[in-house]
This record gives C-alpha cells, structure tokens and sequence, in this order.
C-alpha cells in the first residue's frame, strides 16, 4: 500500500510538471521527504495526503487511500486495535511494562522504540514514533471519550530514557490525570492483593455499545469479542481498580515522585 501510494504520488507530480524541490516547497517539505514518500520508505500524514490531492489535482485519487495509509503506520499486529481504539466512546487500560503509548511523550515514546530488539531502523522508528503521537489526539476528541489507565508503580520507577525523561513523563501522565475524562490510578508495589497478574489488556467501549478487549504479548495481539472473556476482564479490571490507588491518590502519589527527584 505505501509503495504504491508512492508511485501514484510521483506520477501525479510528474503529470503536473512539478520537480520535487517546487512541490516540496509548495507543500512545505524538503525534496528528500517527498522522495522518502514516493519511494515508500516513509508514510505521509494525512494533512499531507490532502493538500498533496488538492495540489496536484488528483480528483480525490490520494484522499480515498488516506484511512489505509494511517492504518500503515502501525505494525501489522496493532492495526485493528488502532482503528477500535481511534473511534472509542471510552477505554480501560491497564499497563504493566511501560506508561500506555496513550499517555507516553515524545522523548520517552522514541527510547522506548530504540529499545527494541532486534533493532528497527531509524526510519521505522521516526514512523512509528508518529503513529504512536498521532493516537495521542484522542484526547482532544468531541465527544471526548472516557479513559481510565492502571499502571504499575514499577512502570513509573523504570528511568527508561535515563532521569530527564522520567520526569517529563511523570509531568506529562500528571497533566492528563487532570483531564475531566481521563483517570490515572496507580498499582502499588506493596499490594498485597493483585488482580492482573495475568498481564495487560485494553478494553475498548464502542459507540455503538459494544464492548471489545485486546491483549499484546511479544508483538502478538488478540482482538477479543466473545461474551465470556470480555466478562472476565471486565470484572478483573474492576477489581484491579478497587485494588489500585484511586486517582486523587495516584496524581498525589505522582507530585511525591517529582518531588523526591
């Protein structure tokens, strides 16, 4: 799909006379971007997309493949899970390895996939550190969805990114626990009781009521639609918020942590 969005970009350019420096300028991309798109090595956002339609007079040619191509920023495994998620009426999230990519920033969202083993290359990393940001406009979303993260006080304590990044993340999870419609609880190490040591889920509420859940381990991913296992998460997640610190206490938790650094 991305080489062949490519390939119909560059024949667009081509058949509207233009050299990939004008374009470039025209849309306000260097010439190397416009390369990287039309060689499928990077995938253009969708204002991109649009503006690169109505410029080259395309009659919509490029716009009736934008959804696809927001769909290709993310690894195979998450993509439907995206969708679900881009178009939720609220969302459950319980986060065991490292703050939910909901609430990541920049900085620590980019470590994180530096991290990864094998290596990703530099490009998919910049790719996907731009999926996992653009995710991030939910939250300013009409209706604005309702969210609710249970993380592991270990996540918070994991100084992935060295220091400076913990606690611009801790500023950051501190700033959207504020959020009318967003609710960030914290599991303390020292619960004796503990709910979710099978490991994380995401429940995804749709608009049309129905209710649907997604588990990841080791880049496999799980779409969850049957009754009995929806069920079973939805009742353990309410128990591991009853177990969890409540959300005045976790943004409070979260101030101590700033102020112990």
């Amino acid at each position: 799909m991305v080489a062949a969005f490519g390939r119909q970009l560059k024949v667009l350019r081509i058949r509207a006379g233009h050299e990939r420096a004008t374009f470039g300028t025209q849309m306000g991309y260097s010439a190397a971007t416009i390369a990287a798109y039309e060689q499928g090595r990077r995938i253009p956002p969708p204002k991109f997309i649009d503006r690169a339609d109505d410029a080259l007079d395309a009659g919509g040619v490029l716009k009736a493949v934008k959804e696809d191509m927001v769909r290709a920023q993310y690894p195979a495994f998450f993509r439907d899970a995206a969708q679900l998620e881009s178009q939720a009426a609220a969302l459950s999230v319980y986060a065991t390895q490292a703050v939910p990519g909901l609430l990541q920033t920049e900085d620590y969202t980019r470590t994180v996939f530096r991290m990864q083993r094998p290596l990703l290359d530099d490009e998919v990393i910049e790719q996907r550190l731009a999926a996992r940001l653009a995710r991030q406009q939910i939250f300013s979303r009409q209706p604005a969805p309702l969210m609710s993260f249970v993380i592991e006080e270990a996540v918070l304590r994991r100084p992935i990114g060295g220091r400076a990044t913990l606690r611009g993340q801790w500023e950051h999870i501190l700033l959207a626990g504020q959020e009318r419609n967003v609710e960030v609880q914290i599991m303390p190490i020292d619960c004796e009781d503990h709910a979710g040591l099978d490991g994380p889920f995401n429940l995804i509420d749709t608009a049309q009521g129905k209710r649907i859940a997604y588990t990841e381990v080791q880049g496999d991913s799980s779409v969850h639609t049957g009754h009995l296992k929806i069920h079973k998460l939805v009742s353990r997640y309410g128990i591991l918020r009853s177990q969890a610190l409540t959300p005045s206490e976790s943004l409070a938790f979260i101030e101590q942590l700033l102020g112990e650094q």
